[in-house]
């Protein structure tokens, strides 16, 4: 039914729920969650009001009323004329409980709040306490006549306490849907509406998991009886959310891994092992056994989906070479897909000097390919004698055709989007789609990688390379910077490089980039020409000018590389031993994880310099503190995710998930999404299809346009 037609709404409202909440039918109003409850069966002295307390409720007397108009000034109240209330812009209200007295302020709904707080009478104030003048006050109290204590206490003797608190917006508040109204039209939505909604799991499910029917919990979760039939009814919720979306995508990888539609590769090659045997180092263990992974995905007859993460420096490219080494020595071409051209040219220059050993021919194809290479390019591509291709977007071309696509690479997926992405896979010509290895370099939480890449097989290298030493994480203010310049000066008087990052939080942003070019005359003035060189790279520069100057840097022309941020990903420096992030405090732990891994890449001792203000918030210090603390990107990624919850990482919000989450949320609900994924694949080894009897509320489900995930990996 129609949010309008639930008493107490009406079309004013519902075109206001619908535009601030999305809340269209009385089902999504049923389905908006309280994200906190106040318990509203005691009161507070108004002696101990304190402004850090999150709400309190006060029986209280009103002593005295004051309005004030435009100019701040009192307004006397002639009996003989009637008020003008739109001359008035805010009434004090002066109250007292005997154990001494608090101002409500109000500066909306004031002439019906006058008329209806009379001197003398007693009222229940409820709302967020703070300091004025050295006074503690509330802003816009909810008033309430004692009558409605009578109706607390009632309430308190069935055990109906806790009241919900709903998301809300300014305007409508000003609409007039506050918290009280809120919390009405939800008891009217649910002795409406509830009886129905249908179950949405199956018995047997409820039983095995020990949870609450649905319409206990969401009775429960909007008017808890008690707080164990609240705890009852958030993870009965919960894990619904959780079980449906870990369902949608693992049913995708049952239904991928029954069809026999992949290329079989059961050869190694010869490429794959004279690359191998020149390498100058033992590969890690780690690295050895993701290749056995990769190795038994690409033998299976079936399409290899599998996600690589590897931390910083962790060697990814090499898994990569030889995973591609594997398609060539099956006859097929493999592509590796990079989402800038700095990172597709790092990855060509690092895998030419592999290849060399194997004979394999490859290619770099951008958007900066001059015409009569790009000719050779596509030339080469189509009679097979490419066998490697790296590039970026240019490889989505519709003139790019191969021969034999078999294998297709993807750095940092998660700056492609899935259109773009399939474009690649409708370039096999082999009568399947190509093995797809995903890498990245940013370290994903579990329960994130879980949920992004659900239906994709997961491997980590979670290991070093040996010799690769830790870098050095110094935390630094501005007093410090004599000595930081003194420090840089030595580092470049031993042959090292330095880098220094700026934040860019807006491409449009002017301080940004004021602060930028100030940092970077200042750079130039301590470390002066032609002593000193120093490359300065933004977004704002042309890219030619941009290549030359990270060109520089990077053979050694220039000392130091002052950036924004656009070197965290893709620039490899060996012979750099110092990166210095300003204003750190402005970066997420795992941007700031990511700056770091730009040094540490050759044999010499590195350091990072994070440099801030001196006054930092609590959340800002402990991100400082936790970088100086540990290396480990994935300790980093899990705490980053419990501060500032899965929104900015991987570019991707909970909302911009598979389907929207309601109420789990990833960041705190790992536990509730292990036992919502195992409830899950127990349910599809028994039954892939969801065909059997006991599972037709699972197929119905499903259905439901909000779980149609589009499925890439394959062409369609």
């Amino acid at each position: 039914m129609e949010i309008q037609f639930l008493p107490g709404v009406g079309p004013k409202r519902a075109q206001l729920l619908a535009k601030e909440l999305d809340i269209k039918t009385i089902g999504d109003l049923i389905r908006l969650y309280p994200f906190r409850y106040i318990d509203k069966s005691s009161f507070v002295r108004i002696c101990d009001a304190r402004p850090d307390m999150a709400y309190i409720q006060i029986k209280a007397r009103v002593r005295r009323i004051d309005l004030y108009g435009n100019n701040s000034s009192t307004m006397s109240e002639d009996p003989s004329s009637p008020l003008k209330y739109n001359m008035v812009r805010r009434m004090s209200v002066w109250v007292e409980d005997g154990s001494g007295d608090m101002e409500m302020v109000f500066f909306k709904g004031i002439k019906w709040m006058h008329e209806k707080l009379k001197p003398g009478v007693t009222f229940i104030f409820f709302g967020k306490p703070s300091a004025f003048n050295g006074k503690i006050n509330i802003v816009h109290p909810e008033v309430d006549a004692v009558d409605s204590e009578k109706m607390a206490k009632a309430a308190a003797a069935t055990g109906a306490t806790m009241t919900g608190v709903y998301p809300s917006t300014e305007k409508l508040k000003n609409g007039g849907i506050t918290g009280k109204v809120m919390n009405r039209l939800m008891e009217t939505a649910l002795n409406k509406g509830l009886h129905e909604i249908e179950e949405s799991l199956p018995e047997y499910i409820m039983r095995q998991c020990g949870l609450v029917p649905l319409h206990f919990a969401l009775r429960n979760i909007h008017f808890p009886s008690d707080a164990v039939s609240l705890e009852k009814a958030r993870y009965r919720l919960k894990f619904e959310e959780l079980f449906y979306l870990q369902l949608s995508l693992l049913k995708q990888k049952y239904v991928r891994s029954r069809e026999e539609n992949g290329i079989a590769m059961p050869r190694v090659g010869e490429a794959f092992n004279k690359c191998y045997e020149a390498l100058p180092f033992p590969l890690t263990g780690a690295q050895k056994r993701v290749i056995t992974e990769i190795r038994n995905d690409m033998k299976s007859g079936r399409q290899m989906n599998r996600l690589l993460q590897g931390d910083v420096g962790s060697g990814k490219t090499m898994v990569a070479v030889l995973t591609a080494l594997i398609a060539i020595g099956n006859g097929y071409q493999a592509c590796i897909m990079a989402p800038t051209e700095v990172l597709a040219q790092q990855h060509f220059k690092n895998i030419q000097k592999f290849l060399e050993p194997a004979g394999v021919r490859s290619a770099l194809l951008t958007g900066s390919s001059k015409t009569k290479e790009r000719r050779e390019i596509h030339q080469g591509l189509e009679d097979g004698s490419i066998g490697i291709i790296v590039g970026t977007h240019a490889l989505l071309e519709d003139n790019v055709v191969f021969r034999n696509l078999g294998l297709a690479i993807i750095d940092e997926q998660h700056r492609f989007g899935v259109e773009q992405r399939s474009r690649l896979w409708r370039k096999s010509s082999a009568g399947a789609p190509p093995h797809v290895l995903v890498m990245t370099a940013t370290p994903i939480p579990r329960t994130l990688a879980m949920t992004l890449y659900g239906d994709l097989d997961v491997s980590v290298i979670d290991e070093l390379p040996p010799g690769r030493k830790p870098v050095q994480t110094i935390h630094a203010t501005e007093g410090k910077r004599p000595a930081l310049y003194r420090f840089m000066k030595e580092q470049i008087g031993l042959g090292r490089q330095v880098f220094v990052v700026y934040p860019l939080i807006n491409e449009t942003e002017k301080l940004d980039y004021q602060s930028l070019e100030a940092g970077a005359e200042d750079i130039m003035n301590k470390f002066p020409f032609p002593d000193y060189k120093t490359a300065v790279v933004h977004g704002k520069q042309l890219n030619d000018v941009k290549q030359f100057n990270m060109d520089a840097f990077a053979a050694g022309r220039a000392d130091i590389l002052v950036a924004t941020s656009v070197i965290e990903v893709g620039v490899d420096v060996p012979n750099a031993s110092v990166m210095v992030i300003e204003s750190a405090e402005r970066f997420g732990l795992s941007q700031l994880h990511q700056l770091r891994g730009r040094v540490g890449r050759g044999s010499e001792k590195s350091y990072c310099v994070l440099m801030t203000g001196q006054k930092l918030s609590k959340e800002s210090r402990h991100r400082i503190e936790l970088m100086c603390a540990t290396e480990n990107g994935f300790e980093l990624a899990e705490e980053d995710m419990k501060m500032r919850g899965p929104g900015d990482l991987e570019g991707t919000q909970q909302s911009g998930l598979p389907i929207s989450l309601n109420i789990a949320s990833l960041a705190r609900d790992g536990l509730i999404l292990n036992a919502a994924r195992d409830t899950a694949d127990a349910v599809l080894k028994a039954d892939p299809t969801l065909h059997e009897d006991r599972n037709q509320l699972l197929r119905k489900e499903l259905r439901k346009d909000k779980y149609q995930i589009k499925d890439y990996s394959k062409i369609s």
